[in-house]
């Protein structure tokens, strides 16, 4: 008569066992980690704050991806990338990240993909960051190659009749890799560069390199730079009269660049994703949709809309880790699974984002092709489109 009880009590251990232990697998399998790095602070800040801005909307206007809770751990690099390559180990030993995607500067970006390669774990970039061969085999990028953006850019000069062009621009990888694209494009398009002058990001004055651009007298300025520090040499160029055309890269578009670009920078035509004129775009132009979805989730999850173009990267960035996740097996938290993402990261075909229709392949990083190429102009505070 006591075997009974005996056996039911049993019974209901081991089914409070088993429920626990359910719980605790179906908890493990639905954390979906990302390590986030960003410029929060330091001279790269205008363009990291929007980086975490953007990605915040996209997780509050999705939180689970292929099923599983997303897990966002945030960490701010101070425009350094010494320090954003020690964050990026920190995610990925410590943490445990199944993905990482940062930061704001072409170097600090460079940086993490070299613990990205090191350490086996897929890396989206919102920065454009060229790294060939084996070494960036698991990076790609979501910001258009500025070979591209550049190359758009020197049309609008071709057809503005300029035939020579001054550049200035940062001493680092971005600045290195703007003036490297401005010479092939103006090459072809037989405009000629007359100068290549340079500036550290933390420099409050370009007025030696201002003087000597403006003795070359040349027909056009472009600047290869970005954010904040990237007004710099169009004020030193208003504070000497020039009166060329000015010309500028995508990593410009922000509020704080004009704010304090101010009247200097009137005129100024930058190359720059669809999603900054989405509400022109024509109703079938499927970039148009998603673009002002994001626009939608952006004024929900911060209460004003988007007026820069970074936070949209970082957007995309997370429209491309859903996708790849849906189509990735296994479970987070391990090595397989960290493959399996990144083969599936690097298969995406004809995924619409914010800034371009994106389609990857191990040997191409990059996913954008001309549709993810407009020109915009700077008037009176505001961007336009270049018909």
């Amino acid at each position: 008569m006591e075997a009974g009880p005996l056996n039911m009590k049993n019974f209901a251990r081991l089914i409070g066992l088993t429920a626990i232990a359910l719980a605790a697998a179906q908890a493990t399998a639905a954390d979906l980690k990302i390590g986030f790095i960003s410029s929060l602070s330091g001279p790269i800040s205008a363009l990291g704050i929007p980086y975490e801005k953007g990605i915040r909307a996209a997780i509050a206007e999705h939180p689970m991806l292929a099923g599983r809770k997303v897990e966002l751990i945030v960490l701010d690099d101070a425009s350094d990338p010494t320090t954003a390559g020690r964050n990026a180990r920190k995610l990925v030993v410590e943490d445990k990240v199944d993905v990482l995607i940062g930061t704001s500067g072409v170097p600090s970006a460079m940086a993490i993909a070299a613990v990205a390669r090191e350490l086996n774990t897929p890396l989206i970039s919102p920065t454009p960051v060229t790294i060939p061969g084996p070494e960036g085999a698991w990076t790609v990028t979501v910001s258009q190659p500025f070979p591209l953006m550049v190359a758009g850019v020197v049309e609008r000069m071709k057809k503005s009749g300029v035939k020579t062009v001054a550049f200035i621009g940062f001493s680092d990888a971005l600045g290195d890799l703007a003036y490297d694209s401005l010479v092939k494009s103006a090459d072809a398009a037989g405009i000629k560069v007359v100068a290549n002058e340079r500036y550290a990001r933390a420099d409050s004055s370009v007025a030696g390199q201002v003087l000597k651009i403006v003795a070359a007298r040349p027909d056009a300025v472009f600047a290869g730079n970005s954010g904040t520090p990237g007004a710099l040499p169009y004020l030193g160029l208003a504070e000497r009269g020039y009166k060329g055309q000015l010309y500028g890269t995508h990593g410009l578009i922000n509020a704080d660049f004009v704010r304090v670009g101010g009247a200097s920078i009137e005129g100024l035509q930058v190359p720059s994703g669809p999603v900054l004129v989405a509400d022109q775009l024509p109703a079938d132009n499927p970039i148009k949709k998603v673009s002002m979805n994001f626009r939608g989730a952006y004024q929900k999850a911060h209460g004003a809309v988007p007026t820069d173009a970074f936070s949209s990267y970082t957007y995309d960035a997370y429209l491309l880790l859903a996708d790849a996740a849906s189509r990735t097996k296994g479970e987070p938290g391990t090595a397989a699974y960290r493959t399996a993402l990144r083969d599936a990261i690097m298969s995406t075909k004809e995924l619409v984002g914010t800034h371009g229709v994106y389609n990857f392949k191990p040997d191409n990083r990059y996913g954008s092709d001309q549709r993810a190429v407009v020109v915009v102009r700077m008037e009176k505070g505001q961007w336009k489109l270049v018909p």
